[in-house]
């Protein structure tokens, strides 16, 4: 078994809807969500001129490769309808891989640890709630010590 930690959120629509639609189909189609952290609403990060975005993460124990996980999860984010049309920009649903056991990927469809994890607070601060322990793979820091020296001074509220 293999344990992914995702981070799924959106800002378009009924955001608390779209978080509990993408846990169902992540249960039904990826893997048992094993835990899971409150939800964040955060500032939006890269286009500040949007939404908030509401975002969570999730302790996922998959059969799945990270390739084949990757894969579903595309597919999963276009049966909610999720629209690729700007980077960064507003969407319904995004779902990240943000780690995947202690491996390490650089594929051009695919790199994990998620590349921008350690400068990101609104990734950072919901999974230190679940994995404050978790070793970065590549930075050789706990997810709490990444928290703690990251520079991102956007807002993250947690809202439950």
């Amino acid at each position: 078994m293999n344990i992914a930690y995702l981070l799924i959120g959106g800002n378009i629509g009924d955001r608390e809807d779209a978080l509990q639609k993408a846990g169902a189909l992540i249960a039904e189609h990826c893997g048992e969500v094993k835990n899971k952290s409150a939800i964040y609403e955060t500032a939006p990060w890269g286009i500040t001129n949007q939404p908030a975005f509401l975002n969570q993460v999730l302790a996922v124990e998959t059969t799945l490769t990270a390739r084949l996980l990757i894969r579903r999860i595309l597919k999963l984010e276009k049966m909610m309808g999720r629209v690729r049309e700007e980077k960064l920009g507003p969407r319904i649903i995004d779902i990240d891989i943000l780690l995947f056991n202690q491996e390490i990927y650089d594929l051009r469809f695919l790199i994990i640890p998620h590349p921008e994890l350690q400068n990101r607070r609104f990734a950072l601060q919901p999974l230190a709630e679940i994995a404050p322990d978790m070793m970065h793979p590549v930075l050789k820091k706990s997810i709490t010590d990444l928290l703690q020296s990251c520079t991102d001074e956007l807002p993250v509220k947690k809202i439950n």
